[in-house]
């Protein structure tokens, strides 16, 4: 090989090395870019109502938030101060879930958080007032779980729990680990 073509391999080889990291550089950012997306909403709505129906094309759901952000790539909804109003039977009253927060993912499990509170609509059902600090809430199903302390009001009923286990459209309910239970016939 004689000079030039040394000179020549010398060059691009120099070339080489000059733009392999700017190459590598460019990369990066677009790489931060993808995950940082799946970070930010798709889009964000304030004081959203949306009403879903079953395929019978029965109400099945409504959902109240102060504030909605959707993330698309990560499948789930997040929400501030939701109110989720399940309906049971046509011309059974409903029950309402509200919360601090919570998030709502593709497979329609809804976890909710912070001063949850689930009251049926219906004065004459046995069961009047849930509340606990975290449940998760099958929406197909209608079951709702627990492993947080849970207490159950009724009439002339206070139960207390470490969880429970309930089914909202047969209105069974199987506590985990059962604490407490005052009956007070006449209040």
């Amino acid at each position: 090989m004689n000079r030039l073509g040394i000179s020549i391999c010398a060059l691009f080889v120099l070339a080489l090395m000059l733009y392999v990291p700017l190459w590598m550089e460019e990369d990066d950012p677009l790489k931060q870019n993808a995950g940082s997306d799946a970070l930010r909403p798709a889009y964000k709505a304030k004081n959203l109502t949306t009403t879903i129906f079953n395929s019978d094309g029965k109400l099945n759901h409504e959902v109240f938030a102060v504030s909605m952000e959707h993330y698309d790539q990560l499948g789930f909804v997040l929400f501030s101060q939701p109110k989720y109003t399940v309906f049971v039977e046509e011309g059974e009253a409903p029950w309402q879930v509200t919360a601090v927060e919570g998030t709502l993912y593709d497979n329609d499990l809804i976890q909710l958080e912070g001063n949850v509170v689930i009251k049926s609509l219906n004065e004459d059902d046995f069961i009047r007032t849930i509340t606990t600090e975290f449940i998760k809430v099958n929406l197909d199903d209608k079951t709702m779980i627990s492993d947080q302390p849970v207490a159950i009001r009724g009439v002339q009923t206070v139960i207390k729990s470490n969880g429970f286990n309930a089914n909202i459209s047969t209105q069974q309910y199987e506590l985990i680990d059962h604490v407490q239970t005052v009956y007070s016939p006449g209040s």
